[in-house]
C-alpha cells in the first residue's frame, strides 16, 4: 500500500469518527473546535505535502482544504444555535460537510486503486 493511500485512509478514518460522534450527539462546540484543529493539522502535515500522481488529485486537495475551512464556519454556527431545530440543522450541515470530505478521500483512493490495477 502506498504512503499516499495510508495517509488518505487515516484522514478518512478521522473524518468518519468525527461524523459518528456528531451523529450520536457526543460532541459540544468546544470539542468540535478541538477535533477540527486536529483534522486541519493532520491535513496540513500529512496530506498537503504528498506528491500527487494525478492532476485531479491536486484539485481534490484544494477542495478538501476549502471544505475544512467551511467546516470551521459550520462549527461557529453550531455554537451559536440555541433552538433545538436550529441545532439539528447545524448538525445536519456538519454531517453533510464531513460526508463531502469523505467522498473526496474515496475519489482519491479510487484513483490510486485504478492505477494499482493497471
Amino acid at each position: 500500500m502506498s504512503l499516499n493511500k495510508q495517509k488518505y485512509r487515516a484522514f478518512k478514518t478521522l473524518l468518519r469518527q468525527l461524523q459518528a460522534d456528531i451523529s450520536s450527539n457526543l460532541t459540544n462546540a468546544a470539542e468540535l473546535r478541538q477535533r477540527l484543529a486536529s483534522l486541519q493539522s493532520f491535513f496540513r502535515a500529512d496530506i498537503v505535502p504528498l506528491t500527487t500522481q494525478y492532476p485531479t488529485e491536486q484539485s481534490y486537495q484544494t477542495e478538501m482544504s476549502k471544505q475544512l475551512r467551511l467546516l470551521q464556519i459550520d462549527i461557529m454556527f453550531f455554537q451559536g444555535a440555541r433552538q433545538a431545530s436550529t441545532i439539528k440543522e447545524r448538525i445536519d450541515a456538519l454531517t453533510e460537510r464531513l460526508t463531502t470530505l469523505i467522498g473526496y478521500c474515496d475519489a482519491i483512493l479510487k484513483m490510486d486503486k485504478v492505477a494499482d490495477d493497471e
